[in-house]
């Protein structure tokens, strides 16, 4: 038995490779496309979902199942092993509030499961990059107590910048009115949108997508410490070519050589549309004893 599993949802977008190759435990949304449930990730893959919202099909998602948490959290803590969920943030999906209310009836008949859960307040990359430092301690052999510490510094820090190409994904998920997915659509306005205290909010609209893209590393620049020698989060919704695009401006810009890109998953994906672009990266140095750039 390890000292500690880790647990993940599927709103971490990280590839599933990753997820197995690190013996990660997987919690999966649900994501609804043409009358059918599919589990994110190992039901239904991204650009799936992204080929048929081009089409003008409308997925929707939904929370994490309260079976998913009970099977899950019930078998370890049958086997007395100790467990860190680190959840999809509170502010953009029920799947932590329900993750806590299971815990509490697992509890009740096994009082001594250790499981700490953390409302990480980050989303796609974001928390992908808090669970990826999070593994790395655990694989140099780092106590609990040490891993919940700097993942919740990773949750404090975790600066998320993303534009979407269309504002109408936005509207349906009402993130923005008609109106302004309307004059948006139009005059090529590109929202910039960040993650504060979990919540989506956005930040400004610019015409063009080539002025958004270079306001994103501009604000890298405000906000974010020490760049050159943190691991930079990229995540695009079928949209490579810009993601390294974008790469390639933060490399020119500030010297950044490590980066983790990935395709936004199905889930957040249906929200974003296609198109979609987010980097992720810290806005405070850390004292980490791990490569951070790794």
């Amino acid at each position: 038995m390890t000292v500690l599993k880790i647990i993940v949802d599927s709103g971490c977008d990280l590839p599933y490779n990753y997820i197995t190759e690190h013996n990660l435990e997987l919690i999966s949304l649900t994501v609804h496309l043409k009358g059918e449930e599919y589990k994110d990730i190992t039901e239904i893959q991204p650009k799936t979902v992204y080929d048929e919202m081009r089409n003008g099909s409308v997925p929707k998602t939904s929370q994490a199942s309260i079976n998913q948490f009970t099977e899950i959290f019930t078998k370890y803590a049958k086997e007395g092993q100790s467990c860190l969920y680190l959840a999809f943030s509170s502010q953009l999906s029920g799947t932590y509030q329900t993750a806590c209310m299971v815990r509490e009836q697992i509890l009740e008949k096994y009082p001594e499961f250790d499981l700490t859960i953390i409302d990480t307040k980050a989303a796609s990359l974001g928390l992908g990059l808090i669970v990826h430092h999070a593994v790395k301690l655990l694989e140099s052999g780092a106590t609990k107590e040490t891993i919940i510490k700097e993942a919740e510094f990773y949750c404090e820090h975790m600066q998320h910048l993303f534009t979407v190409d269309n504002l109408e994904y936005l509207r349906r998920g009402g993130r923005v009115s008609n109106v302004s997915a309307f004059v948006g659509g139009l005059l090529n306005i590109k929202p910039l949108l960040h993650v504060e205290d979990g919540k989506l909010i956005p930040l400004e609209k610019i015409r063009g997508r080539k002025k958004v893209l270079k306001r994103m590393v501009d604000l890298m620049d405000e906000r974010g410490a020490d760049l050159s020698n943190q691991l930079i989060g990229i995540s695009h919704a079928d949209d490579e070519e810009t993601a390294i695009l974008v790469k390639k401006m933060i490399e020119e810009k500030f010297g950044c050589k490590h980066f983790f890109i990935n395709m936004i998953g199905s889930v957040i994906g249906a929200h974003t549309g296609p198109g979609a672009i987010a980097v992720f990266f810290l806005d405070k140095k850390t004292n980490s004893d791990i490569d951070i750039t790794q």
